[in-house]
Protein backbone atom coordinates (compact mmCIF):
# COMPACT_ATOMS: atom_id res chain seq x y z
CA UNK A 1 0.00 0.00 0.00
CA UNK A 2 1.23 3.25 -1.19
CA UNK A 3 1.77 6.85 0.91
CA UNK A 4 -1.33 7.93 -1.76
CA UNK A 5 -3.14 5.16 -3.86
CA UNK A 6 -5.82 6.41 -6.44
CA UNK A 7 -7.40 3.81 -8.29
CA UNK A 8 -10.17 4.08 -10.43
CA UNK A 9 -10.19 8.19 -10.29
CA UNK A 10 -12.94 9.66 -12.71
CA UNK A 11 -14.14 13.65 -13.27
CA UNK A 12 -17.33 14.47 -15.57
CA UNK A 13 -18.79 18.16 -16.03
CA UNK A 14 -22.56 16.88 -18.19
CA UNK A 15 -20.66 15.25 -20.99
CA UNK A 16 -17.37 16.23 -20.86
CA UNK A 17 -14.84 13.77 -18.94
CA UNK A 18 -12.04 15.41 -17.64
CA UNK A 19 -10.24 13.16 -15.73
CA UNK A 20 -10.87 9.05 -17.50
CA UNK A 21 -10.39 6.10 -15.14
CA UNK A 22 -6.85 6.66 -14.00
CA UNK A 23 -4.72 4.69 -11.20
CA UNK A 24 -1.58 5.56 -9.60
CA UNK A 25 0.15 5.01 -6.39
CA UNK A 26 2.56 7.10 -4.87
CA UNK A 27 5.25 5.41 -1.88
CA UNK A 28 6.35 7.22 0.97
CA UNK A 29 8.84 9.48 0.43
CA UNK A 30 8.87 9.68 -3.32
CA UNK A 31 8.89 12.53 -5.82
CA UNK A 32 5.72 11.90 -8.40
CA UNK A 33 5.48 13.91 -11.21
CA UNK A 34 2.33 14.63 -13.26
CA UNK A 35 3.71 15.71 -16.41
CA UNK A 36 1.18 17.13 -19.62
CA UNK A 37 -0.28 20.04 -20.98
CA UNK A 38 -2.82 22.06 -20.24
CA UNK A 39 -6.44 21.30 -19.81
CA UNK A 40 -4.94 17.54 -19.90
CA UNK A 41 -6.67 17.15 -16.31
CA UNK A 42 -3.33 17.94 -13.87
CA UNK A 43 -5.18 20.07 -11.67
CA UNK A 44 -8.94 18.15 -11.78
CA UNK A 45 -7.00 15.25 -10.33
CA UNK A 46 -4.57 16.59 -7.78
CA UNK A 47 -8.26 18.65 -6.66
CA UNK A 48 -9.96 15.54 -6.45
CA UNK A 49 -7.22 13.75 -4.02
CA UNK A 50 -7.03 16.94 -1.75
CA UNK A 51 -10.60 16.89 -1.17
CA UNK A 52 -11.17 20.13 -2.97
CA UNK A 53 -13.31 18.60 -5.40
CA UNK A 54 -16.06 15.08 -5.63
CA UNK A 55 -14.73 12.31 -8.09
CA UNK A 56 -17.62 10.83 -10.14
CA UNK A 57 -15.83 8.02 -9.44
CA UNK A 58 -12.80 6.52 -7.49
CA UNK A 59 -10.97 5.23 -4.17
CA UNK A 60 -8.60 7.75 -2.52
CA UNK A 61 -6.31 7.09 0.17
CA UNK A 62 -3.28 9.18 1.70
CA UNK A 63 -1.61 7.00 4.30
CA UNK A 64 -4.50 4.48 4.58
CA UNK A 65 -7.26 7.74 4.98
CA UNK A 66 -9.86 7.80 2.79
CA UNK A 67 -10.05 11.26 1.29
CA UNK A 68 -14.29 10.88 0.17
CA UNK A 69 -15.29 10.40 3.97
CA UNK A 70 -12.75 11.78 6.23
CA UNK A 71 -12.10 14.34 4.18
CA UNK A 72 -10.61 16.87 7.34
CA UNK A 73 -8.60 13.83 8.94
CA UNK A 74 -6.51 13.34 5.48
CA UNK A 75 -5.75 17.12 4.75
CA UNK A 76 -4.18 17.62 8.49
CA UNK A 77 -1.18 15.49 7.11
CA UNK A 78 -1.54 17.21 3.59
CA UNK A 79 0.45 20.21 2.86
CA UNK A 80 -1.18 21.89 -0.31
CA UNK A 81 0.54 23.97 -2.51
CA UNK A 82 -2.27 25.35 -5.37
CA UNK A 83 -1.42 27.28 -8.56
CA UNK A 84 -2.67 30.79 -7.02
CA UNK A 85 -1.41 31.95 -4.04
CA UNK A 86 -4.20 31.76 -0.70
CA UNK A 87 -2.47 34.07 1.30
CA UNK A 88 -3.65 37.41 2.70
CA UNK A 89 -2.14 39.96 0.54
CA UNK A 90 -2.25 42.78 3.31
CA UNK A 91 -0.78 40.73 6.40
CA UNK A 92 3.07 40.49 5.96
CA UNK A 93 5.13 36.92 5.73
CA UNK A 94 5.88 35.87 9.46
CA UNK A 95 2.14 36.60 10.28
CA UNK A 96 0.70 34.76 7.66
CA UNK A 97 2.50 32.24 8.31
CA UNK A 98 1.58 32.04 12.12
CA UNK A 99 -2.35 32.76 10.25
CA UNK A 100 -1.88 29.41 8.41
CA UNK A 101 -0.30 27.18 11.42
CA UNK A 102 -3.22 28.41 14.18
CA UNK A 103 -5.42 26.52 11.70
CA UNK A 104 -3.70 23.97 11.71
CA UNK A 105 -4.18 23.60 15.99
CA UNK A 106 -0.72 24.62 16.40
CA UNK A 107 0.41 26.59 19.63
CA UNK A 108 1.70 29.81 19.61
CA UNK A 109 4.75 28.76 21.33
CA UNK A 110 5.39 26.28 18.02
CA UNK A 111 3.96 28.83 14.96
CA UNK A 112 6.30 31.38 15.48
CA UNK A 113 9.59 29.64 16.28
CA UNK A 114 8.22 27.34 12.85
CA UNK A 115 7.92 30.57 11.11
CA UNK A 116 10.89 31.96 11.25
CA UNK A 117 13.11 28.63 10.65
CA UNK A 118 10.66 29.00 7.34
CA UNK A 119 11.39 32.80 6.31
CA UNK A 120 15.08 31.48 7.10
CA UNK A 121 15.07 28.32 5.16
CA UNK A 122 13.47 29.60 1.93
CA UNK A 123 15.70 33.08 1.86
CA UNK A 124 12.59 35.92 3.21
CA UNK A 125 13.65 36.29 6.24
CA UNK A 126 13.99 40.32 5.40
CA UNK A 127 10.94 40.06 3.78
CA UNK A 128 9.36 38.53 6.78
CA UNK A 129 7.75 42.02 8.07
CA UNK A 130 6.76 43.12 4.24
CA UNK A 131 3.15 42.94 3.22
CA UNK A 132 2.67 40.10 1.10
CA UNK A 133 1.39 41.94 -2.01
CA UNK A 134 4.70 43.67 -2.04
CA UNK A 135 6.38 40.47 -2.64
CA UNK A 136 7.77 39.68 -5.94
CA UNK A 137 5.80 36.15 -7.95
CA UNK A 138 9.22 34.20 -7.07
CA UNK A 139 8.60 35.26 -3.24
CA UNK A 140 5.20 34.62 -3.50
CA UNK A 141 5.73 31.26 -4.43
CA UNK A 142 8.18 30.61 -1.88
CA UNK A 143 5.84 32.01 0.92
CA UNK A 144 2.78 29.76 -0.65
CA UNK A 145 5.18 26.68 -0.57
CA UNK A 146 6.18 27.68 2.94
CA UNK A 147 2.44 27.80 4.17
CA UNK A 148 1.96 24.56 3.21
CA UNK A 149 4.90 23.12 5.11
CA UNK A 150 4.24 24.91 8.65
CA UNK A 151 2.47 21.87 10.33
CA UNK A 152 5.19 19.68 8.86
CA UNK A 153 3.15 17.87 6.26
CA UNK A 154 3.60 14.31 5.60
CA UNK A 155 2.29 14.71 1.80
CA UNK A 156 2.89 17.38 0.10
CA UNK A 157 1.05 18.29 -3.51
CA UNK A 158 2.59 20.93 -5.50
CA UNK A 159 0.64 22.46 -8.56
CA UNK A 160 3.09 23.44 -11.40
CA UNK A 161 5.49 25.20 -8.70
CA UNK A 162 7.65 27.03 -10.92
CA UNK A 163 5.25 28.32 -13.26
CA UNK A 164 6.13 31.95 -14.42
CA UNK A 165 9.05 32.66 -11.91
CA UNK A 166 12.64 33.66 -11.71
CA UNK A 167 14.96 31.37 -12.28
CA UNK A 168 16.59 31.61 -9.17
CA UNK A 169 13.40 31.01 -6.91
CA UNK A 170 12.51 27.97 -9.60
CA UNK A 171 15.82 26.65 -8.64
CA UNK A 172 15.53 27.07 -4.98
CA UNK A 173 11.94 25.19 -4.82
CA UNK A 174 13.96 22.52 -6.57
CA UNK A 175 16.47 22.14 -4.24
CA UNK A 176 13.97 22.62 -1.49
CA UNK A 177 11.56 19.37 -2.49
CA UNK A 178 15.06 17.60 -2.91
CA UNK A 179 15.39 18.53 0.74
CA UNK A 180 12.02 17.30 1.65
CA UNK A 181 12.18 14.01 -0.02
CA UNK A 182 15.52 13.43 2.25
CA UNK A 183 13.50 14.07 5.00
CA UNK A 184 11.32 11.46 4.10
CA UNK A 185 8.47 14.08 2.90
CA UNK A 186 6.08 12.37 -0.09
CA UNK A 187 5.68 14.54 -2.91
CA UNK A 188 3.24 15.01 -5.77
CA UNK A 189 3.83 17.56 -8.18
CA UNK A 190 2.25 18.33 -11.76
CA UNK A 191 4.13 20.60 -14.03
CA UNK A 192 4.46 20.82 -18.41
CA UNK A 193 7.92 21.53 -17.70
CA UNK A 194 9.78 18.13 -19.17
CA UNK A 195 13.39 19.15 -17.70
CA UNK A 196 11.83 20.07 -14.47
CA UNK A 197 10.22 17.04 -13.60
CA UNK A 198 13.36 14.96 -15.68
CA UNK A 199 15.61 16.37 -13.06
CA UNK A 200 13.58 15.94 -9.66
CA UNK A 201 11.06 13.43 -9.97
CA UNK A 202 11.56 9.40 -9.12
CA UNK A 203 8.68 8.92 -11.18
CA UNK A 204 6.60 10.61 -13.96
CA UNK A 205 3.14 9.62 -14.73
CA UNK A 206 2.42 11.53 -18.67
CA UNK A 207 -1.37 12.38 -18.47
CA UNK A 208 -2.87 13.64 -22.09
CA UNK A 209 -6.59 14.23 -22.46
CA UNK A 210 -7.63 12.93 -19.09
CA UNK A 211 -5.66 9.53 -19.25
CA UNK A 212 -2.19 8.75 -18.12
CA UNK A 213 -0.34 7.04 -21.28
CA UNK A 214 2.43 6.01 -19.43
CA UNK A 215 4.24 5.82 -16.28
CA UNK A 216 7.34 4.81 -14.55
CA UNK A 217 11.03 6.08 -13.78
CA UNK A 218 13.00 8.08 -16.35
CA UNK A 219 15.05 5.23 -17.18
CA UNK A 220 11.69 2.86 -17.22
CA UNK A 221 10.29 5.58 -19.89
CA UNK A 222 13.17 5.93 -21.90
CA UNK A 223 13.06 2.22 -22.53
CA UNK A 224 9.50 1.74 -23.49
CA UNK A 225 10.34 3.55 -26.72
CA UNK A 226 13.90 3.19 -27.47
CA UNK A 227 14.61 -0.39 -28.69
CA UNK A 228 16.66 1.42 -31.74
CA UNK A 229 20.49 2.08 -31.55
CA UNK A 230 21.54 5.83 -33.76
CA UNK A 231 24.95 6.60 -33.70
CA UNK A 232 26.02 10.15 -35.43
CA UNK A 233 29.12 10.60 -37.58
CA UNK A 234 30.63 13.78 -37.82
CA UNK A 235 32.85 13.86 -40.74
CA UNK A 236 34.96 16.46 -42.98
CA UNK A 237 32.53 16.27 -45.91
CA UNK A 238 29.36 14.78 -46.61
CA UNK A 239 28.19 13.12 -49.89
CA UNK A 240 24.71 12.36 -51.04
CA UNK A 241 25.36 8.67 -51.88
CA UNK A 242 27.17 8.49 -48.76
CA UNK A 243 23.78 6.95 -46.53
CA UNK A 244 22.78 4.92 -50.38
CA UNK A 245 26.37 3.05 -50.27
CA UNK A 246 25.98 2.87 -46.46
CA UNK A 247 22.53 1.14 -46.47
CA UNK A 248 23.39 -1.34 -49.22
CA UNK A 249 26.44 -2.30 -47.16
CA UNK A 250 25.08 -2.90 -43.83
CA UNK A 251 21.63 -4.61 -43.73
CA UNK A 252 18.63 -3.11 -41.85
CA UNK A 253 20.19 0.11 -40.91
CA UNK A 254 19.12 3.32 -41.56
CA UNK A 255 21.50 6.42 -42.59
CA UNK A 256 20.05 10.01 -42.92
CA UNK A 257 22.31 13.49 -42.96
CA UNK A 258 21.15 15.96 -40.89
CA UNK A 259 20.80 19.92 -41.79
CA UNK A 260 24.48 20.21 -39.44
CA UNK A 261 25.99 17.79 -42.29
CA UNK A 262 26.62 14.94 -39.78
CA UNK A 263 25.20 11.66 -40.43
CA UNK A 264 23.09 9.22 -38.53
CA UNK A 265 22.94 5.76 -39.14
CA UNK A 266 20.15 4.17 -36.94
CA UNK A 267 19.23 0.09 -36.45
CA UNK A 268 17.14 -2.32 -34.34
CA UNK A 269 20.82 -3.90 -33.37
CA UNK A 270 23.79 -2.44 -31.98
CA UNK A 271 26.17 -0.82 -34.90
CA UNK A 272 29.68 -2.57 -34.76
CA UNK A 273 31.84 0.79 -35.57
CA UNK A 274 35.24 -1.01 -36.70
CA UNK A 275 33.90 -1.55 -40.10
CA UNK A 276 31.61 1.72 -40.36
CA UNK A 277 35.18 3.47 -39.40
CA UNK A 278 36.41 1.16 -42.45
CA UNK A 279 33.64 2.25 -44.98
CA UNK A 280 34.10 5.94 -44.24
CA UNK A 281 38.29 4.92 -44.64
CA UNK A 282 38.49 3.68 -48.29
CA UNK A 283 35.90 6.77 -48.79
CA UNK A 284 38.92 9.36 -47.88
CA UNK A 285 36.69 10.77 -45.32
CA UNK A 286 37.48 11.99 -42.19
CA UNK A 287 35.29 11.09 -39.10
CA UNK A 288 36.06 13.31 -36.03
CA UNK A 289 33.90 12.59 -33.89
CA UNK A 290 31.24 9.15 -33.62
CA UNK A 291 28.79 9.57 -30.51
CA UNK A 292 25.92 7.09 -29.38
CA UNK A 293 22.10 9.46 -29.95
CA UNK A 294 20.16 8.20 -26.64
CA UNK A 295 16.59 9.69 -26.88
CA UNK A 296 15.50 12.33 -24.06
CA UNK A 297 12.25 12.67 -22.27
CA UNK A 298 10.88 15.06 -24.78
CA UNK A 299 11.23 12.25 -27.44
CA UNK A 300 9.42 9.85 -25.00
CA UNK A 301 6.73 11.83 -24.46
CA UNK A 302 6.01 13.24 -28.46
CA UNK A 303 5.78 9.37 -28.69
CA UNK A 304 3.80 8.43 -26.36
CA UNK A 305 1.16 11.60 -26.15
CA UNK A 306 0.89 12.46 -29.83
CA UNK A 307 1.27 16.29 -28.36
CA UNK A 308 4.11 17.51 -29.82
CA UNK A 309 6.50 19.06 -27.22
CA UNK A 310 5.48 23.12 -28.92
CA UNK A 311 2.48 22.61 -27.14
CA UNK A 312 3.96 22.22 -23.57
CA UNK A 313 6.39 25.06 -24.38
CA UNK A 314 3.56 27.45 -25.56
CA UNK A 315 1.84 26.62 -21.88
CA UNK A 316 5.42 27.77 -20.44
CA UNK A 317 5.38 30.90 -22.09
CA UNK A 318 1.41 31.69 -20.98
CA UNK A 319 2.50 30.27 -17.67
CA UNK A 320 -0.76 28.38 -17.65
CA UNK A 321 -2.83 25.60 -16.70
Amino acid sequence: MGMVNVSNLKKTYGNFTAVNDISFEIDKGEIFGFLGPNGAGKTSTLNMIIGLSRPTAEEITVDGIDVKSQTKKAQAIMGIVPDESNLYNEMDGFDNLCFCAALYGMRKEEREPKARQLLEQFRLKDAGKRPFKAYSKGMRRKLTIAAALIHSPQVLFLDEPTTGIDVESSRQIRDMVLELKKKGTTIFLTTHYIEEAERICDRIAFIAEGQIVASGTVPQLMESISHDHAIQFVTDKNFESLPVELEALFKGNEVTIRPDHSLVMASEQRIPLFPVMEFFHNKEVEVYEARELRPSLEDVFVKLTGIESSVLKKDKEKGGH
